[in-house]
């Protein structure tokens, strides 16, 4: 059995702290005890230390928090090569730059090279689980999964679902689309820490044929997600009031081909209304808000206190690569630049909520990860409160949790994610750890815990 501890203040949610205050749980000096990768003991220093037997190690982290690993909702790994591109929307982007670049992923020896660089950017800033869209190619998506698996991650990808309105190349069939997601689900679903989505890209790339099939392997494997996109954009919403003129509105294309339940997850929706996010909350469905991807394609202001209004479980996204940041905490700040413009003002407490334990219950996750219960997998982080001068100094002077997340949120970056574990296992350190000194102040006792 493999045992450690480690000390440093403590936080996660156990629920919306925006609608339960009790649900946050800080402890300023606190210890958390991981054993063959899960959380045995989550609690404050004081209670804790005199149950630890002698032989149990203890890492001390002295002007850090640890908090849960963050989740990113939704990320494209074939697009980390058009992050900054300039100076266009939705569809002019798709045409312009990602097109383009997803096509180089047939190439099994580039997809492979893509999906390592990707998702050791993601452990460098703090993202342990994530809901990845793959490029049409089967192999994009082998590529990213045999990554994930070597790293341990706890990720869940799909093929893209395209048959008309993209570049040849990037298009499949109906059936070969059937086909290929099939044998990805058959060879990698359950495997390690890994999942599938069954994956269209949005309704303006996919025929009612299409569609129905995605609909027809979701019901067929009911363990699965429905990832895609909705109502990120104006042109895009009236190109598919074109395609679909029988459907009486763009939620209703996905519903009426079985893509609209409890394990979807769409991406956006920034111009739905109050009617669309009721009737999303009704099925269980959840919303991946991508607030720097909005911004940088002028696409608008998602309203998420609207949509938590409407009983929709919300999560935060990082959206790569029309979004600017792997950084979740990045995304946290941009979130609430995204309120101050619509008069919703983000509460940091939530903020750090939509990017763990709201990203979990999204990716259906969270009897796993998410927070740092006993008996879930030991993913989270180290963040250094000083991992600037300029952070060291707000920080200081920080009065309260949310205000020290909400610095973190606003001046953070990836330099402030000290370490990153997944299952227990240090995956990504910005320092030697071994050279962290053993906390010799407890006296443990020798009994079992």
């Amino acid at each position: 059995m493999s045992r450690h501890a480690y000390r440093a203040a403590l936080f996660h949610t156990l629920d919306d702290p925006s609608g339960s205050p009790e649900a946050v749980v800080h402890h300023p000096d606190g210890l958390l005890v991981v054993e063959d990768g899960h959380v045995a003991a989550f609690g404050a220093y004081d209670d804790l230390r005199v149950t630890l037997p002698v032989d149990v190690p203890v890492t001390h982290f002295p002007g850090h928090l640890i908090t849960p690993g963050f989740i990113d909702a939704h990320i494209h790994f074939p697009q980390t090569d058009v992050m900054a591109a300039w100076g266009a929307r939705l569809l002019d982007w798709l045409e312009n730059h990602t097109f383009p670049t997803e096509q180089a992923f047939a190439e099994r020896a580039h997809a492979d090279t893509a999906a390592a660089f990707f998702l050791d950017q993601l452990l460098a800033n703090g993202t342990t689980s994530a809901l990845v869209f793959g490029s049409v190619h089967k192999t994009s998506v082998e590529a990213l999964f045999e990554a994930a698996l070597a790293r341990n991650m706890r990720l869940i990808g799909g093929k893209v679902l395209m048959d008309r309105n993209a570049p040849e190349g990037l298009t499949d069939t109906i059936e070969r689309g059937r086909e290929d997601s099939e044998a990805l689900i058959r060879a990698w679903h359950g495997r390690g820490r890994l999942g599938y989505a069954v994956t269209p890209r949005f309704a303006v790339t996919s025929s009612p044929g299409q569609l129905a099939m995605a609909g027809d392997i979701a019901a067929a494997h009911p363990d699965i997600l429905v990832h895609t996109h909705m109502s990120e954009n104006t042109e895009e919403i009236a190109r598919v009031a074109q395609l679909f003129p029988d459907a009486s509105d763009y939620l209703d294309v996905y519903a009426r081909y079985g893509l609209v339940g409890s394990r979807s997850v769409f991406a956006h929706c920034v111009h739905s209304d109050e009617n669309v996010l009721r009737r999303l909350a009704k099925a269980g469905a959840s919303v991946a808000f991508c607030p720097s991807s909005n911004l940088m394609l002028g696409s608008g202001l998602f309203r998420l206190k609207r949509a938590c209004a409407c009983g929709l479980n919300t999560a935060l996204a990082s959206d790569i690569g029309a979004g600017a940041s792997f950084s979740m905490l990045s995304m946290m700040g941009e979130a609430y630049k995204v309120g101050q413009l619509s008069g919703d003002a983000l509460d940091p407490l939530h903020a750090f909520y939509l990017a763990t334990l709201a990203g979990a219950r999204a990716l259906h996750i969270e009897d796993r990860v998410g927070n740092l219960e006993p008996g879930k997998e030991a993913d989270f982080l180290v963040l250094d409160l000083a991992a600037t001068p300029l952070l060291a100094r707000r920080t200081a002077g920080a009065a309260s949790l949310a205000e020290t997340l909400f610095i973190l949120s606003i001046l953070g970056d990836d330099r402030v994610v000290a370490h990153t574990f997944l299952a227990g296992h240090l995956a990504n350190s910005r320092n030697d750890v071994s050279g962290l000194a053993r906390d010799t102040a407890w006296q443990p006792i020798t009994s079992p815990c």
